[in-house]
């Protein structure tokens, strides 16, 4: 074929994905988050595909190194939570809450999606800096930081509180403990986090040591 027939040809079309793959595939990440939370990163392969109700070569069709899989889990846990925090500003736009309540059902809702589970999954070899979750990182950290701006421009978030505050302590309540009857810890986690938000709001009962946590104080922290 010449380059002008080449310019002249139909585009070739690349199939779509089938509506059963697709499902199948966003069961196996489903899966594989929850066992990530519940035993550890190293939990294996075969147990995932065996919740996500798949069979192995589903699994390594899709994800053919555990980097894959654990690469997807990130993504889709960052993902779902940026989603939480512009659905929260988009409750503030609407009029059907306050700049705090809606940072308060944020932060609720993030600790549903067990975000602190990423720490641990984060180690090894893992590329943390592959660009499509650097891209996704970067719209977490964008949507969280307009709702704690919100609450501050409201005169409802203390001012000695920084989005790295925030956080910090979700991803504490929310980080497991792999493999132990801790799990069964997991009832006190939106208790906990309504104390810790309580201790937020404006006016201020004591004075805070040290200054508000920045994200780039966290980078700094996660980079040693």
């Amino acid at each position: 074929m010449t380059a002008a027939e080449a310019d002249t040809a139909p585009a070739r079309r690349v199939p779509r994905p089938r509506a059963d793959a697709l499902r199948n595939r966003e069961r196996i990440v489903t899966a594989a988050r929850e066992m990530f939370v519940e035993f550890g990163p190293q939990v294996p392969l075969d147990e995932i595909a065996r919740r996500a109700g798949v069979g192995n070569a589903t699994l390594y069709r899709n994800f053919p190194e555990r980097n894959d899989l654990v690469h997807e889990v990130v993504l889709s846990v960052t993902d779902r939570t940026t989603d939480l925090a512009r659905e929260a500003a988009q409750a503030v736009d609407a009029g059907e809450l306050d700049a705090f309540e809606a940072l308060r059902r944020f932060t609720h809702a993030a600790a549903d999606e067990r975000i602190g589970a990423l720490c641990p999954i984060l180690d090894g070899t893992f590329d943390k800096n592959h660009p499509e979750l650097h891209a996704g990182r970067e719209q977490l950290e964008e949507a969280v930081q307009d709702l704690v701006d919100r609450a501050h421009g409201a005169g409802r978030l203390r001012t000695d509180v920084g989005v790295g505050d925030l956080m910090v302590a979700v991803s504490q309540l929310t980080r497991p403990l792999p493999g132990t009857a801790c799990l069964n810890m997991d009832r006190f986690v939106h208790r906990h986090l309504q104390l810790f938000l309580d201790g937020l709001e404006a006016p201020a009962r004591s004075v805070l040591p040290g200054s508000a946590a920045t994200l780039e104080d966290l980078r700094g922290a996660c980079d040693q």
